[in-house]
Formats: structure tokens, sequence, C-alpha cells
């Protein structure tokens, strides 16, 4: 059973078609890159597969189930986790408030337990605290786990993001532009730290990148997509040697 098998979706919005027939599966262990240019429909597919939207028609099956219908935080629980190519943290949180939080799905204890603080209250909130720094520290930002996200450099923050996703134990990681607003010595950092969650966590990852060095670096395999078809995939070497792909980024002029 694949882990992730999307048939045929499709998304309109009103008259306009953002995805048209979008497929892919993924069998579990994969580093799998999206690409496309800008308004390719890109983001809105990662938003169809963590139930931000639902899908005009087409499935999305996910360990067997289809996901269909579900709200996002069903989606998480399932094991699908995200970032955003603008950061969504909780600046008037700590980081590790904001760690904590990502995990209510899985708190495992009730309203009650919490009024009466009971022992399973206790034991659930020592053991998210718990793996919560784990994740922290595993990052390098157990330094941080006090400060508001704020008052952190934008590649921290970045990382903060990242943690707050693997908190929650996805399957399948899907990272927005990562890579988004930069600089060269914090891209080459996150070039290593992608490469070593997918050692490391043993999970697929997939990742929307305009940065072409972090893409051919990172994946193995490359979907292209251009006003929401798709129009090419493969490896980095047949991508980056593609006609069609030449001419959706840079014209018919760089054929």
């Amino acid at each position: 059973m694949a882990l992730l098998e999307v048939k045929d979706m499709t998304q309109y919005f009103g008259g306009l078609c953002a995805v048209t027939d979008f497929s892919v599966t993924f069998a579990g262990g994969e580093l799998m890159g999206l690409i496309g240019p800008n308004g390719a429909g890109k983001t809105t597919v990662f938003n169809l597969i963590s139930g931000f939207y639902q899908p005009s028609r087409g499935d999305i099956v996910f360990k067997g189930k289809n996901t269909r219908g579900l709200k996002p935080h069903k989606v998480t629980g399932l094991g699908i986790a995200r970032t955003f190519q603008n950061i969504r943290l909780w600046f008037d949180m700590s980081v590790l408030d904001n760690i904590l939080v990502s995990q209510y799905y899985h708190l495992g204890y009730s309203l009650w337990d919490c009024f009466l603080r009971s022992n399973r209250y206790l034991r659930r909130e020592t053991e998210m605290r718990a793996w919560a720094m784990e994740i922290l520290e595993a990052l390098d930002l157990a330094q941080f786990a006090d400060e508001l996200p704020g008052n952190l450099p934008y590649g921290i923050q970045r990382r903060v993001e990242i943690a707050r996703a693997l908190s929650t134990k996805p399957d399948l990681l899907m990272l927005d532009e990562p890579a988004a607003g930069l600089n060269s010595s914090d891209v080459e950092g996150l070039i290593k730290l992608i490469a070593w969650i997918h050692k490391e966590f043993k999970l697929s990852i997939w990742m929307i990148e305009h940065q072409m060095d972090v893409v051919m670096s990172l994946c193995t395999w490359i979907k292209v997509i251009d006003f929401g078809a798709t129009i090419a995939e493969g490896t980095p070497k047949e991508i980056r040697e593609n006609p069609v792909v030449i001419k959706a980024y840079l014209g018919d002029d760089a054929i």
C-alpha cells in the first residue's frame, strides 16, 4: 500500500482551474520536489493535500484512507505535517509552547483530566514536554526554548517551524519554499538540515522550492507543474535538460 496516492486531483476557484488532473504516489521514504513558475498551482496542491482546500474532483488517499472532507487537524493526525511559504508561528508564545501546541491532537486526556489535574494529564504533559525538548535539541534549538519567535533571526524561525511540524511525528513532511527569505549561508545550512531530517527521521519529504540548487541537491524525483497542469517529472538531470521545463521558466527564446 502506498503511503500517499493522489489520483486526478482537480481544483476550481469559480471559473478558474487552478490544478488539473494532478496525480502522485509516495511509496514511503522519498525526498521529492514540486516546482514550477510563480502561480503554477504548487501551494494549491499542498493546501488540497493538507486539508485547507477540498478538491473539486479526484481522490487523496493517505495510508489507505481517503482524506477528502477531512479538516487540516484531522489530516495532521493521520501523519501529514507541513510548513508554509510565509512563516506561521505564534509570535506571542515561546518557542517551546509553539512546539507543545502542535501536539494537541495527540493529547490523550479529556477536559476533565485537565481540570482535575489527573495522573493521566500530568503524565501526558510530562511526556509531551520531554518530546518537544527532544525535537528542539535535535534541531539545535533548545537554547531558544523560552524565547519568543519574533526575537529570533529569520533563519532560526524557519527551523522552529520545521521543528513544530516534526513534533507531530509525521510520515510525510511537506515543506513550502523552506529557503524563502534565507541568505546564502542559511540556505546551505537548510540543505544539510533537510538531508539530515530525511535520514534521521526516516520519513517522506515533499518540498516546493524556487531555489533550484536546493531542489537539485536534495531531491531524487521532481514533478513540474505550470498553469495547474503537470508538464514533466523525472530525475534532477532529466528535469534540468527538459525543453518543456526550460520553456515554462524562461520562455520560447530559451529553446
